[in-house]
């Protein structure tokens, strides 16, 4: 049976929630540049530990800024455009194309009976949100 680029959606929106999967696609590199920037000015005013107050301080500052930045992963994948879409299901393909199913629903059984699919899946998938959307990635409520 053909995969359509939809069938393919609702397994990795499945996958996610039943994963927790939440991830943070804005402000999380600023976080991480604020806390840097931080610990190199503590450093230079308080030397070594400067460096460690900064740090604390930045890291600190920088959570409080990208507090409330994690979305659902399956609110995000809902909102991918259509060739970004496309992208996530090619690489999801080479996985799925394998498998002998009727509907989405029975394809989802399939994956998440299978320990090695869902981890080959998650593992497509946590590469894609990292690497094309350059998200912070978090488990659990």
């Amino acid at each position: 049976m053909p995969i359509h680029v939809d069938d393919v959606m609702q397994l990795f929106c499945h996958l996610s929630q039943a994963k927790g999967m939440k991830a943070a696609v804005k402000h999380s590199g600023q976080g991480a540049l604020l806390a840097g920037a931080t610990a190199f000015i503590g450093g230079l005013m308080g030397g070594p530990p400067g460096i460690a107050v900064g740090g604390a301080f930045g890291g600190l500052l920088g959570a409080w800024m990208t507090a409330g930045q994690f979305r659902p992963v399956p609110q995000i994948l809902l909102e991918l455009p259509p060739a970004e879409q496309r992208k996530l299901y090619d690489k999801a393909i080479v996985i799925l194309k394998r498998l002998d199913w009727t509907d989405i629903v029975q394809l989802t059984a399939l994956v998440m009976g299978n320990a090695s699919l869902q981890q080959k899946l998650t593992d497509v998938l946590i590469n894609y949100l990292s690497k094309e959307l350059r998200a912070n990635i978090q488990y659990g409520e």
